[in-house]
This record gives structure tokens, sequence and C-alpha cells, in this order.
């Protein structure tokens, strides 16, 4: 009972919005919704305070990961509601990034989103919760070295997830690699298969297996119709 109220607590302090400047969405929202396919990874630059805590542990830009179902749904791990689906418009005022996986076989595909509409209803990882409030009271300096140490959050529980580790497990449900550990076994390096709890939104940004799509690009891009100052902000606002 006391630590469901602190932990109620805590949800409530890390859901409160970040004094961090955000990057703004560099794609129109349209476009984005043109451009993500089934199986898609959407990476979110979260706007609240648990967000700076994550983005600043992984040294960039994504806070939160998402899986997209199709029809303008997504499936993602929730402080305080689990896994739940949402609708995209959720995310419309974000600045996002599409990882996409590549070559993927449409009934590996299937089984994927079978495998992860079925973590619905999981909870969030309230060990996840304090790893994180740890780090805003205050934020402290972490060295380099220890950034991924540090980001092993969560009790390993299998019916307990975070974002990016409900998302991995997807992945891994049918052997497709997110970002392996790579070891030199015989003579031969050999991929191995990382804990789903360490993966960060970040892993699918940085792995070689997901392509980045750019939707301005996807929909339709010819810079010839783009209607550029001749002069840069810097001129202009000196005139």
């Amino acid at each position: 009972m006391i630590l469901q109220l602190i932990s109620r607590l805590l949800i409530r302090y890390l859901e409160l919005p970040s004094s961090s400047n955000l990057s703004v969405p560099t794609s129109p929202f349209e476009y984005l919704k043109q451009t993500l396919q089934v199986g898609d990874v959407l990476l979110v630059e979260g706007k609240q305070k648990f967000s700076s805590a994550i983005k600043y542990l992984t040294q960039s830009n994504w806070s939160h990961a998402a899986l997209y179902l199709g029809n303008g749904e997504l499936i993602e791990a929730d402080l305080k509601l689990g896994v739940i689906k949402v609708n995209i418009n959720k995310y419309q005022s974000y600045h996002t990034r599409i990882c996409r996986p590549v070559n993927l076989k449409k009934q590996d595909l299937d089984l994927m989103i079978e495998y992860v509409q079925k973590r619905q209803g999981l909870t969030y990882d309230l060990k996840n919760i304090f790893d994180l409030a740890k780090y805003l009271f205050p934020v402290p300096i972490v060295p380099n070295k220890w950034k991924r140490k540090v980001l092993e959050f969560g009790s390993h529980d299998s019916t307990k997830v975070i974002c990016s580790s409900v998302i991995a497990q997807a992945f891994q449900s049918i052997r497709y690699p997110v970002l392996p550990l790579e070891s030199c076994v015989d003579g031969k390096k050999k991929l191995f298969i990382r804990h789903h709890s360490l993966f960060t939104p970040s892993d699918f940004d940085r792995s070689p297996y997901f392509q980045i799509i750019k939707p301005t690009i996807t929909v339709g891009f010819n810079y010839q119709e783009i209607d550029l100052n001749h002069k840069n902000r810097m001129e202009l606002d000196y005139e």
C-alpha cells in the first residue's frame, strides 16, 4: 500500500512538464500519418520530467518508443496505465522519428503484432519509476562509461515492462535483431540477443537493422518548389 502510494506520487511528479528546450516537429503531421506502416517504431521526444532523465542518460532526443499497429493506432507502455493502445493524434505536436524494420515477411509481421497486442494490460515496472526518479532529485553528472549501466532499469520481471522493452520483446519474438551484443567465439564474430530490459528508445535509432524514414521525402520532396529567402536569417535580423 505504501509502495503504491509513493509510486503514484512519483508518477505525478515525473509526468509534470519539463523545463528543457524541446525540438519542434520537422515534418507536417499529415505526412507522418501517411508515411507510417504497420511494424514501424515511432520514437518520440517527450515533454515530461521523466523524458528529460531518459534523454540525458541516453544522450539522445528520444525518450519514448511506440509500435504502429495500423489504422492510426500505436501500442506503447504508459507510466500510469501500462501497455495500452493510443491514437497517433496523441503525438501531433511532438518531435518524432520513424524507424522501420527491413524486409520483414508478412507472416512474421503478423506474429509480432499478435504478440505485442497480447501484452496489453501489463503494468509499467515500478522499479523503473524509482530508477528514473533518483536521477531527477537532482539530476546528477553521470560519466559516459556508466550511462549504459545506469540504464539497466527495472526489476527484470516478465510481467512488468517499460516502453522500449515491450517493443524489443516483440521483435525478439520473431528473431528480428534490434541491437544485439557482439562477441568473439572460436575466432568468429557472433551476435547474441540482448536482454529486453536493457533497450532504450535511442537503440532503435542506432540499430543498423532499422531504416530511418523521413515523411517529407517519402510523401514527395522537390527542392525547386521551396521558396527560400535569398538572405539568411542573420542578415534579415540586422536589417
